[in-house]
């Protein structure tokens, strides 16, 4: 049998993920060893053993090999969590494109050197009667402040270290005395920063009673729970339907099994609300792991979870990565949202890799979404996913009216404010009833394109069905296959001269409704007004407690929020998204024009949503309008088959950066020709390269190469040879290469 080297890390922490030490794994290991799994080593010159683990295998040595010492054991007990943990991103590693310390990088926990938070007790020793003796004796001798702490032991037995010193003014020479005469012992106990707590919101409430539909979804899911191979589930339920209470009553289950919990949430805007809803229900068993956090919250929240001191965690992308022990359930709630997809190198989607961490510790997922993604819904259909639905409002709140305004009429009338005069109408209204109102600036996707305000006729890719995006050098480009064309300055359908972008951004637009709208009390949430730690829960808070009438905001603002007194939402430029040069414009469109209308009417009163936009006739408007996602999709999976999109196929992108734009045109040429040459297939579809949507940053020039194929394992086998052909060819150190599977 040939030689095999495993790469083995000693001490699992950020700063030393590079120091791998490499061993002859001994053949009679060979089977057993796997990357993730836990060895014993002799480490050093002496005999020290020490365990480590394995994250890398080959048949190469990286020293003689008669210096390379052989692997004394593999641990054949349970895989400890590092070892899972290992495993997983082995399995990023492959499926992505990455090396495999930028995937422990990004599953392993940083173990930060942040200073441990204790609290200290002391704790009264001796018997009452002694201490009552003492006591006199240091009323008598006027020992102040011996029986001034004396007294206080004896009214309370405990008292806090911190206490004793601050309130009672005891110095440490008096607590000494009493530890050398046996009176009192210093109990410490770890103290975790608790984010969450430190807010207030430790007041449990029971849970509520389920809708018939919520249990039968619940039950439907146990079942699937039962049988050998359960696959993940997808809860399709529209706005307000109860969805949060259905992901409460499986967490409860779980939980009673003894086991842990992952809750993702998409945005850090989301937290205020959803925290503070598991908090209340489930009290000091969760806890929150967000960006946001200081570093020692952060490491208290990983460590309680290792612990299994909590059994709840709640968090963003990165909170899939927690080390619980046992776990037992992943809910990914808004599971279509695109903060799920990692943009740095391993390009990671949480959903795939929930399903595979939970695949490799046994763990159930569960996804939840008013508008599920196309892939996920599709594989719904198709059964790869048990799909369920509630399909209705809880309590009485009925799904809001929607009215569609074309703009291109309002131009006609002479109107050429941002507010169409039926939206102006209905802030008027909601301010006169003191109901609230939310104005959403759809931005998402805008990056130049170029559309006519007359006919609303946007400029498209003849080849690939995507808006092209104008440049500073007078051309519109294709940032799919590299198309140009001149700019133009009339449109080419109707003639009119009213042809180019949106430039209203929040700040412009709330100057517009102050002034539209004088004494209206105006809130505005975005990038800019959201720089600091609490600035999202700060002012999400005052929107919900009615310190604010109309709250202002881009796509932060529409996401998961429950605000009873919003009986009105408008949706300014709805084609933003619409016109973004990407295959999922129609897609993306929908699910937030879905979002940002299921704000309304969430309480007792009838909600009502306004949806300005050029394009009233397109399929996602239309959809939106009805709030019926199944219209939506079958339109576009159509669309996606047609043009063979995923999920009708399988996507990847390669990615190039270089501060030599030649050199970079070059080297993408290379990959191509690389890709034709070994897979000279039809069905392998290769488009570009063309250069990046934001084609040059901080001096690099970036361009994308797309692979697309019928099978995904087909484009995992070719990054690889194409990792293998870059590795090997010295014209590429100086390009930055990153592969893209979530195109």
């Amino acid at each position: 049998m040939s030689r095999v080297y495993a790469d083995v890390i000693v001490d699992i922490s950020q700063e030393k993920l590079d120091k791998t030490f490499q061993y002859e794994v001994p053949e009679a290991l060979q089977k057993q060893a796997e990357i993730g799994k836990q060895v014993r080593i002799s480490f050093g010159n002496g005999k020290r053993e020490l365990t480590g683990y394995i994250v890398g295998l080959s048949g190469e040595a990286k020293i003689a090999p008669e210096r390379i010492k052989p692997i004394l054991k593999v641990e054949e007990k349970g895989m400890e969590i590092e070892s899972r943990l290992i495993s997983l991103a082995a399995w990023i590693a492959r499926e992505y494109g990455s090396t495999m310390n930028q995937a422990l990088k990004t599953v392993l926990p940083v173990k930060a050197k942040e200073r441990t938070k204790e609290k200290r007790y002391l704790c009264l020793r001796e018997k009452e009667e002694t201490c009552a003796e003492l006591l006199e004796e240091y009323k008598r001798k006027h020992y102040k402040a011996k029986e001034r702490l004396l007294q206080a032991l004896l009214e309370n037995e405990t008292l806090e270290y911190s206490d004793v010193t601050g309130r009672l003014k005891i110095t440490a020479s008096v607590i000494r005395s009493f530890r050398e005469q046996g009176l009192v012992q210093v109990i410490r106990e770890r103290d975790y920063r608790n984010p969450v707590a430190k807010r207030g919101e430790v007041q449990e409430v029971s849970p509520l009673k389920l809708t018939p539909l919520q249990e039968q979804v619940c039950e439907e899911i146990f079942q699937e729970w039962e049988t050998p191979n359960p696959r993940p589930c997808l809860i399709k339920g529209v706005t307000g339907s109860g969805k949060t209470e259905v992901y409460m009553k499986l967490i409860s289950h779980v939980l009673e099994q003894g086991q842990q919990v992952i809750v993702l949430i998409p945005e850090i805007a989301l937290t205020y609300q959803n925290v503070s809803r598991f908090y209340r229900r489930f009290g000091n068993c969760v806890a929150l792991i967000n960006s946001r956090l200081s570093k020692g919250e952060r490491f208290d929240q990983l460590e309680q979870a290792k612990k299994g001191e909590v059994s709840i965690v709640i968090g963003p992308r990165s909170a899939l990565f927690t080390p619980f022990p046992n776990l037992g359930l992943i809910l990914i709630d808004e599971e279509h949202e695109d903060s799920y997809k990692s943009e740095k190198t391993p390009c990671y989607h949480a959903r795939e890799t929930a399903i595979c961490r939970g695949e490799m510790e046994g763990a159930r997922v569960v996804l939840g979404s008013a508008s599920p993604s196309v892939e996920s819904y599709y594989k719904g259909k198709t059964g790869e996913y048990r799909l369920l639905y509630l399909e209705e409002r809880y309590g009485a709140s009925q799904l809001p009216e929607v009215s569609v305004v074309d703009l291109k009429e309002e131009l006609k009338t002479g109107n050429r404010s941002v507010f169409s005069s039926l939206l102006t109408e209905k802030i008027r209204e909601r301010l006169m009833k003191k109901e609230q109102v939310m104005l959403f600036l759809n931005r998402r996707g805008y990056t130049g394109f170029v559309s006519c305000r007359s006919c609303g006729h946007v400029m498209k890719c003849p080849h690939c069905d995507v808006s092209l995006t104008s440049h500073r050098n007078g051309k519109l480009i294709c940032h799919y296959c590299g198309y140009e064309t001149r700019d133009v300055k009339r449109c080419p359908i109707c003639g009119s001269p009213y042809i180019g972008g949106f430039k209203a951004g929040t700040q412009q637009i709330e100057a517009l409704v102050q002034k539209s709208f004088p004494g209206a009390r105006v809130l505005r949430m975005d990038a800019d007004t959201t720089k600091r730690k609490d600035d999202h829960e700060r002012i999400l808070a005052a929107f919900a407690k009615g310190e604010a009438d109309i709250l202002i905001g881009t796509q932060m603002i529409v996401k998961g929020h429950d605000f009873p007194n919003v009986t009105l939402v408008g949706v300014l430029a709805a084609d933003l998204s619409l016109c973004s040069e990407d295959y999922r414009a129609a897609e993306k469109t929908f699910q937030l024009l879905l979002q940002a209308v299921g704000r309304a009417g969430r309480g007792n009163r009838p909600g009502e949503a306004v949806i300005q936009t050029y394009h009233p006739e397109h399929y996602s408007i239309q959809a939106a309008k009805s709030q019926n996602y199944e219209e939506f999709y079958e339109k576009e999976i159509q669309y996606r088959m047609l043009m063979e999109y995923p999920p009708a196929a399988a996507m990847a992108a390669i990615r190039g950066a270089c501060e030599n734009e030649e050199l970079l045109k070059e080297a993408m040429s290379y990959c191509r020709k690389y890709l034709e040459r070994i897979y000279p297939k039809e069905d392998l579809i290769l488009i570009g390269p063309a250069p990046e949507t934001v084609a040059k940053v901080q001096d690099s020039y970036k361009m994308v190469l797309y692979m697309r194929h019928k099978s995904r394992p087909a484009l995992v086998r070719l990054k690889d040879a194409l990792e293998r052909y870059i590795a090997v060819n010295k014209g590429f150190q100086s390009i930055y290469i990153q592969f893209d599977f979530n195109v």
